[in-house]
């Protein structure tokens, strides 16, 4: 760990379940949704049904950090889902706050954050509600804190996964990890509450991979190109092209 680093405490109000094993830890907190009044950090030491965005197995070795945070946030299902760039801000927080190591971390729209310039951490939010309003959020992380997949099992122009360990020699447990990251995210969420999302807009973007630069945005069978310029107030991804600015609100993108 960096030499200088200092931790806040575990945040008031938030309370937290480690489970040895776990199917899913956003599974979990589906289940755990009408129990839990208040926030709740679920942290799985092993999941045996991990998943990423799109249903894509998530592989989930021991050693490696799968938790999720169980809200039940009150805005309008549009505020809610741009808790994905709040997580992404609280985990490149934590993982600053760790190495030392501002500049070797960057976020990857929608919701990765790099380690020099490899996948080291994904956010899957899910959510479950009624009558336009949400229930309760479910906001998924995994973080390769010692081990990555092979290279050779993601898609061709994907960014090549990477661990925390192999890229800077730290070693974290998953229950020490979450004392960072607890904190962090904390933080991140007052200001989304007080503030809005217009000053989260701006930190990530000051960490954006790929600003201003060509990418790819992959929706189902269609494909865009274009130079990544901005995200908007919606938090989509605004391209530039020959014909003027489209702006995407989901996709997967490719470098």
């Amino acid at each position: 760990m960096c030499a200088d680093a200092t931790r806040d405490p575990w945040p008031e109000g938030v309370t937290r379940r480690v489970l040895p094993s776990v199917d899913s830890t956003n599974a979990e907190a589906a289940r755990l949704a009408a129990e839990l009044a208040g926030p709740c950090w679920i942290l799985g030491l092993e999941q045996t049904g991990g998943r990423g965005r799109r249903g894509r197995p998530w592989v989930s070795p021991k050693g490696n950090f799968y938790a999720t945070l169980l809200m039940h946030p009150r805005e309008a299902p549009e505020i809610v889902a741009l808790r994905s760039f709040v997580a992404a801000l609280a985990l490149r927080d934590a993982l600053v706050a760790l190495t030392g190591l501002p500049e070797a971390f960057q976020l990857k729209w929608p919701n990765d954050v790099l380690l020099n310039g490899g996948k080291l951490a994904g956010i899957l939010l899910e959510s479950a509600g009624q009558g336009g309003r949400v229930g309760h959020l479910a906001i998924g992380i995994g973080v390769n804190l010692i081990s990555a997949p092979d290279p050779s099992t993601v898609e061709p122009g994907a960014v090549v996964p990477v661990s925390l360990l192999s890229e800077t020699g730290l070693r974290v447990t998953p229950e020490a990890f979450l004392e960072w990251l607890a904190p962090a995210y904390a933080r991140r969420e007052a200001v989304f509450a007080t503030q809005g999302f217009a000053p989260l807009r701006e930190a990530w973007l000051a960490h954006a991979a790929r600003l201003g630069q060509p990418i790819r945005a992959r929706t189902g069978t269609r494909t865009d190109e274009g130079l990544f310029e901005t995200i908007d107030a919606a938090g989509a991804l605004v391209l530039g092209q020959p014909g003027g600015r489209i702006a995407i609100p989901a996709a997967e993108v490719f470098f």
